[in-house]
């Protein structure tokens, strides 16, 4: 990536810190960022209308190229919420208020998703790269570290993210699929 300043991710959040650069790093042609914590204001909406807003901020803070993430847990049974909220629900009602949600509702599908917004910089339209992962609603197991990774079990791997060794979930969490489309883009650049 033809670029002065390195790539910087926006977050505060020690854990997708860890990550995103774990999966950006595997391989070869590895992407070398560094992550910086600002105070963003976050406006309501679809994760593709926070994400744009978000990174379009950043980029003007950081004043070179940026990216940033938004997350989103979706519930069938609620009609995609809590959505791009999972964050205050898991902070208001956690693991278990979580789960009651779904209580007297037929299923318990849900599905992850992560929007990733890169910028060249200030004034540039965000790029969107999104990954999705579909998946159960399940009684926390696991270590209770990283969000709700101890409730959500993809499809057909009968163990939650959080039972999951890191090179296990990364290939095919929400966040891995949207990273893999995100280094394909920026390897593209000159």
């Amino acid at each position: 990536m033809a670029s002065q300043k390195p790539l910087v991710f926006v977050t505060g959040n020690a854990n997708k810190s860890k990550e995103v650069k774990e999966i950006l790093s595997a391989g070869g042609h590895p992407i070398q960022i560094e992550s910086q914590n600002l105070d963003i204001p976050e406006i309501q909406g679809t994760t593709i209308e926070v994400a744009i807003a978000k990174c379009k901020r950043a980029a003007e803070l950081v004043g070179g190229p940026c990216i940033t993430e938004d997350t989103a847990l979706c519930y069938v049974a609620l009609n995609g919420l809590p959505g791009p909220y999972i964050k205050h629900f898991m902070t208001e009602i956690g693991h278990e208020g979580l789960n009651a949600l779904l209580v007297g509702f037929p299923t318990k599908a849900a599905e992850a998703v992560c929007t990733f917004a890169y910028s060249a910089g200030p004034g540039s339209e965000p790029i969107i790269f999104e990954g999705r992962t579909e998946g159960t609603i399940v009684p926390s197991r696991g270590p209770k570290v990283f969000g709700w990774d101890a409730i959500f079990e993809p499809t057909a791997t009968g163990l939650t993210y959080a039972e999951m060794p890191s090179d296990q979930k990364n290939k095919i969490s929400h966040r891995g699929k949207a990273l893999e489309k995100l280094r394909t883009y920026l390897q593209s650049l000159p």
